[in-house]
């Protein structure tokens, strides 16, 4: 005969299981799991991404929450699942993430740093000096992206003009990363304003030299190239989730920092695994040498890209007023005995 338990006893069964899954990780408002998805770059500029998703770091720091990962090969593609809720945080750099903000009218935020530094201007070895440019072909990731402001604004403070149909003093022409090294090598283009590690592969695999090293243009060689983007939306429904987000995120950050020769290993075989070809390890231990992980977002070096991007025609004067939102990071950061970050 099957025994039946009193309807109080099962009531408060129910009641003890509710009260453990809470505490073990329910992060929205209303106590439910929720799965963070999140968006990165198969690229030595979002090492902290891949090392925390590889080392497992970030599905530990959720906890019973559950993360779910897509990766993509340009900002625009990436905001795009950001602001269609396809994603609710992504690894994005500056320019695009600037982008988003003021087309969306706030409907994403910053919420940390990850990398500063690693972008270079590479061009073929005749060309020496700046003013050897004019006339010639120089390509940049993408239109609007943050090489290409930061080349168009370099190239303004030289004295030449550049529009957006690839005309001007200096032509510029967008091309994917991968293409710009095959375009390099054949001669169709002079050089290249791009980030790591393919500024150390032109260098390595095209023979070019490196004119310009954007580090030399910045306070203290600072520069944000990397940040934690959410949508505004998830932030306030479930803070929870990404308080443990950026939890992982400065574990990874801190595992990258200690661990340099182990993370390194473990992104290139990500990239490996996920463009189907790895990078000679010499080529990313150089690309590394030139960046800095940190989860400071280095909001100036932001505002002052912005400010750029208006100079050279790619954007209106924006609004950033809200576009930082670094309580949560602060409060991780002062848990883990760590310094926060002061600058909005």
């Amino acid at each position: 005969m099957s025994r039946r338990f009193p309807a109080v006893l099962l009531l408060v069964i129910a009641v003890v299981i509710a009260l453990v899954a809470a505490a073990c990780g329910g992060s929205s408002k209303s106590g439910a799991l929720v799965t963070v998805h999140l968006g990165y770059f198969p690229n030595v500029t979002h090492a902290t991404a891949i090392v925390g998703i590889e080392r497992g770091i970030f599905a530990r720091a959720l906890g019973t929450d559950h993360l779910g990962t897509s990766t993509f090969n340009a900002g625009p593609a990436a905001i795009e699942a950001l602001l269609t809720g396809s994603l609710d945080a992504t690894y994005v750099g500056p320019n695009p993430a600037i982008n988003a903000f003021v087309k969306s009218h706030g409907a994403v935020r910053i919420v940390a740093g990850a990398t500063s530094g690693g972008a270079a201007l590479v061009v073929k070895p005749s060309i020496t000096d700046p003013s050897e440019l004019k006339g010639q072909k120089l390509a940049s990731p993408q239109l609007g992206g943050t090489q290409d402001v930061a080349l168009r604004y370099w190239l303004s403070k030289q004295g030449f003009k550049t529009d957006t149909e690839g005309g001007g003093d200096v032509s510029i022409v967008p091309q994917e990363n991968s293409q710009t090294l095959e375009t390099f090598k054949t001669g169709a283009i002079a050089g290249a304003w791009v980030p790591e590690p393919w500024a150390s592969r032109l260098v390595d695999e095209g023979g070019g030299g490196v004119l310009v090293d954007e580090a030399s243009l910045w306070p203290g060689g600072r520069f944000v190239t990397t940040v934690l983007l959410v949508r505004t939306d998830f932030l306030r429904g479930h803070p929870d989730a990404v308080e443990r987000l950026l939890q992982g995120q400065v574990e990874a950050n801190d595992y990258v920092q200690q661990h340099p020769a182990d993370s390194q290993r473990v992104v290139n075989a990500a990239i490996g695994r996920l463009t189907g070809k790895t990078l000679k390890p010499a080529v990313v231990a150089d690309a590394w040498s030139h960046l800095t992980f940190t989860d400071d977002p280095v909001a100036t070096s932001l505002h002052a890209a912005a400010d750029h991007a208006v100079q050279v025609g790619l954007l209106a004067k924006p609004n950033l007023v809200g576009m930082f939102d670094l309580t949560l990071l602060d409060k991780v950061l002062n848990k883990a005995g760590e310094k926060e970050v002061v600058a909005r």
